[in-house]
């Protein structure tokens, strides 16, 4: 099995920032541009897929099976090449979501190719190109193993019912991650981040889209369905602890590092990253907490005017394979989209791959995903409002 590239990879959602959003990429998905959004009648354009068997797939760094002796060889990859003859030129060219919309937007906004086929990006940005029309419908009529496979938890997030125009690539978990024997005792709430003893040792996510959610659950918020009124209590709360001095500091993925020094105790973590963590120090723990925890995902979609629609509708469906997948959640290690993976890794003979079929964090069991939800997502309106209220409490 390659050695983990969980921490290298997942630094791409905590170099996410909702201020970005509430900028162009808000100012675009409001009322404002209103020739932004794209009728779903001009979203097509002649599919080449019969004749060109060809796609482009744009894509985060480390988010691949690679080859151990040779990193550029992606062997689901090349298997899926061999299998249908279709030649994947796959780019990673995605490192923050706000800086790729901004290079494809002006495409897109004026009814233009992207030269791109298949993109994968954070769902609550797939938010934003889905209300803008900014996306096509995928036909579910070719892709069966989405259809089967798809985890029931993820099938129908606020944005887009159904996932009529995304398909999850890897899912994951905002958490908490503790230190266990520096913190003597068990976190299980998330009011437990407030206690006196951890004063000045405790760190928040800096992005807003990443923080929100768990926090809204802390306050026994259903985050299907928050208010604005639920987000500015819970920054009342925040904004007491930052006055205190209770929250150390707002953080991308540096509190890897504050936790690896046991310069925090305890902090607002992804799942991923603590599956790398626990590697290296057992102490290490992730909590999916009593109120609740948010389920992620990073998604993919096929733009506007994309030539080889088809092609990219059949790799999608190749991914969901339960071999397939088991094969790429044994290299990222993030939340697999596909629980019938699970049982392809259990039965495996390798030890260690075998191992990963019972890590909760790959595949949640029963009593957590009683506590997982999709949060619902902030709308273009509400962005500029809250995005102002939180980036004054992160120091943004």
């Amino acid at each position: 099995m390659p050695a983990n590239p969980t921490a290298s990879s997942v630094s791409r959602r905590s170099l996410l920032r909702a201020l970005g959003g509430a900028t162009a990429a808000g100012t675009l998905a409001g009322c404002g541009v209103p020739a932004a959004y794209i009728a779903p009648d001009e979203r097509s354009a002649g599919d080449r897929s019969a004749t060109d068997k060809k796609l482009t797939f744009a894509n985060w760094p480390l988010y691949i099976d690679t080859d151990d002796d040779s990193t550029s060889r992606r062997p689901s990859l090349a298997a899926f090449e061999k299998r249908t003859g279709i030649d994947v030129r796959y780019t990673e060219e995605i490192n923050d979501n706000d800086e790729f919309f901004g290079k494809i937007s002006p495409s897109l906004m004026n009814r233009q190719e992207t030269g791109r086929d298949l993109i994968v990006i954070s769902d609550w940005m797939c938010a934003r190109f889905v209300r803008l029309g900014w996306v096509q419908e995928m036909d579910r009529a070719r892709q069966p193993n989405v259809t089967r496979y798809l985890d029931p938890l993820l099938r129908s997030p606020h944005f887009d019912p159904g996932r009529k125009h995304t398909v999850p690539w890897q899912s994951g978990i905002t958490g908490i991650a503790y230190n266990k024997r520096k913190v003597g005792r068990e976190i299980k709430q998330v009011s437990d981040l407030w206690a006196d003893d951890l004063k000045g040792k405790v760190t928040l996510l800096s992005g807003l889209d990443e923080a929100f959610a768990l926090l809204l659950q802390g306050d026994g918020v259903d985050i299907r369905a928050w208010t604005a009124d639920d987000f500015h209590r819970m920054c009342d709360k925040v904004e007491k602890m930052v006055d205190s001095h209770h929250i150390r500091r707002f953080t991308g993925n540096d509190y890897i590092k504050d936790l690896s020094s046991g310069d925090v105790l305890a902090c607002q973590a992804y799942s991923g990253d603590v599956i790398q963590l626990q590697a290296d120090d057992p102490d290490i723990a992730f909590v999916v907490p009593e109120e609740g925890a948010e389920l992620w995902a990073e998604s993919l979609m096929v733009p506007n005017l994309a030539r080889h629609k088809r092609n990219a509708e059949k790799l999608i469906d190749y991914y969901y394979e339960p071999e397939v997948a088991a094969e790429l959640a044994a290299w990222v290690n993030y939340v697999c989209p596909v629980p019938a993976a699970r049982d392809v890794l259990a039965s495996s003979k390798d030890e260690e791959r075998a191992a990963l079929a019972e890590d909760p964090l790959i595949f949640p069991d029963d009593s957590m995903r009683e506590r997982l939800a999709i949060a619902r997502d902030i709308t273009s309106k509400e962005r500029p409002e809250l995005a102002r209220r939180w980036n004054a409490l992160a120091g943004l």
